[in-house]
């Protein structure tokens, strides 16, 4: 048998049917270059994840004993994969049935080194939380800095890198698609459909969860690159310091003078203040698409998410103090 083109490596964790419809789309997609090679990498699952993914055709591969992590599944994938161009998914995912058809064409330019389209949420009216996910996924076309855990990737910038760091809990792509871009190759966002996601966040919880997620992977990288000429998630993170602070001060400042005072104004000064906040990243965000309530919605939530990503940098900066690595953040059910 020829040597496959392309290698589609599949992530997952008690992603239960979300798995099965994945591996479904990927065997029914249009126009997949021949002899196309399906992995499935686990970890840990205790939902019989394998053995579906056996049934439908995919090589599987159970990661054993050791710190679990999206980086190192990537990477057990890529490196048992025999083909030049790996795509890589989430076992939450659909894959658009054309987009592995129109991502190869941009390799023919050779400083491309990663390929990205639209993530989308499949179910955004399922909860608040879900539509507000489907938003931010939403980004401009063209060249960027780096892409989501759905991409279509060049062996060989993969090999260059040593691939996905595994002592990253969350933010992977994001530092290996820094470590490509500094040694000459590109992250291409193209104008297409590439994944459905399945986010399932039905939940206060799991929604705070996430945030905390993302504090964590904002801290720890922006931690790792912060005195170098690319400072990578370093602004951001200061950010969100100095946001997520203010307001909790701003919070608990006016709650102490609407008690002393004996006043309901301090707190309507407050929500009439957060409300103009939310108008003003909600018109900003117009480009997106989105219905009014969605983007008053996207408007909160760009400015509450602040507190919890603190959250995330405090457990992180606590963690390295204490000399301690975190596990996984986990924010799904199965």
């Amino acid at each position: 048998m020829n040597r496959p083109l392309l290698s589609v490596v599949v992530i997952g964790r008690n992603e239960g049917d979300r798995l099965v419809r994945c591996l479904q789309s990927i065997v029914s997609a249009r126009m997949m270059p021949e002899n196309t090679e399906l992995i499935y990498i686990d970890s840990g699952s205790t939902d019989g994840s394998p053995e579906r993914a056996v049934a439908l055709g995919a090589r599987v591969i159970v990661l054993g004993a050791g710190r679990l992590s999206a980086a190192r599944a990537r990477n057990a994938g890529w490196r048992s994969a025999e083909a030049r161009f790996i795509l890589f998914l989430d076992g939450d995912t659909i894959l658009d049935p054309d987009f592995v058809h129109r991502g190869m064409k941009e390799f023919g330019d050779p400083q491309v080194a990663v390929v990205w389209g639209h993530r989308r949420e499949l179910c955004p009216g399922a909860s608040a939380y879900n539509r507000i996910v489907d938003l931010d996924w939403i980004a401009r076309p063209g060249l960027s800095d780096f892409c989501g855990g759905d991409s279509l990737m060049r062996r060989e910038a993969l090999e260059q890198t040593n691939g996905f760091d595994p002592d990253l809990i969350a933010g992977e792509e994001p530092d290996l698609c820094r470590r490509i871009r500094e040694k000459g190759g590109q992250i291409l966002h193209i104008d297409v459909p590439m994944t459905g996601h399945d986010i399932a966040l039905l939940r206060f919880g799991q929604y705070w969860r996430r945030a905390v997620r993302t504090g964590f992977a904002y801290a720890e990288v922006a931690a790792r690159y912060r005195n170098t000429a690319d400072p990578l998630w370093w602004k951001e993170s200061r950010g969100n310091r100095l946001r997520g602070s203010l307001y909790l001060l701003t919070c608990a400042a006016t709650f102490v003078a609407s008690a002393l005072l004996h006043s309901w104004l301090p707190l309507i000064a407050l929500t009439l203040c957060g409300c103009g906040l939310a108008v003003r990243t909600a018109l900003s965000s117009r480009w997106k698409g989105a219905s009014w309530p969605t983007l008053l919605l996207f408007g909160i939530h760009s400015h509450a998410q602040h507190v919890p990503i603190l959250q995330g940098q405090l457990l992180y900066s606590w963690g390295r103090w204490r000399g301690q690595r975190r596990g996984l953040i986990e924010y799904k059910s199965s």
